[in-house]
C-alpha cells in the first residue's frame, strides 16, 4: 500500500516589499500571532499553519502571492471588524457556492503589499 507523501500544508510564504508595513498589517489588522521575525522575514502562527512574510531573495520570487483563504466563523462580523481597521476589500461577503445545506461565503481583500486574500465561511442553511 502506498503512503501519502504530503501530509498537510505546513507553511505559506507571502512575498512583501516592506516587511515592517506587512508585519503591522498581519499582526494588528488581521490579529495573527507573531512567532518571530528577522530583518528579512516574519513568521506567524495561524491555528497550526505557519505564515511566512519574506522580502524576495531575488527577482524570481518578487511576485504577488497565491490567495490565502482565512476561515472565519461569522464572515459578516469579520468583514465589518476589518473594514473598521481600514482593510481594503475588493468586494463584500457573498455566496460563491451552495452544496446541499451548506453555503460557502467569501470576501476578498488586499494586504499592504497588494496581495489578494479572502475571508471564507461555511454556513449551514
Amino acid at each position: 500500500m502506498e503512503t501519502k507523501m504530503i501530509q498537510k500544508i505546513a507553511q505559506i510564504g507571502v512575498p512583501v516589499n516592506d516587511l515592517n508595513r506587512a508585519l503591522d498589517f498581519y499582526k494588528e489588522k488581521l490579529g495573527l500571532s507573531v512567532l518571530f521575525n528577522t530583518n528579512s522575514m516574519a513568521f506567524f502562527e495561524c491555528n497550526g499553519l505557519q505564515l511566512m512574510l519574506t522580502l524576495p531573495e531575488n527577482e524570481e520570487f518578487a511576485h504577488k502571492s497565491s490567495v490565502i483563504y482565512f476561515q472565519v466563523n461569522n464572515i459578516k462580523d469579520a468583514y465589518e471588524h476589518l473594514v473598521g481597521k481600514e482593510v481594503t476589500f475588493i468586494d463584500e461577503p457573498h455566496v460563491v457556492a451552495k452544496i446541499g445545506q451548506t453555503e460557502t461565503w467569501m470576501a476578498f481583500f488586499k494586504d499592504t503589499e497588494s496581495n489578494i486574500h479572502a475571508l471564507m465561511s461555511e454556513v449551514r442553511v
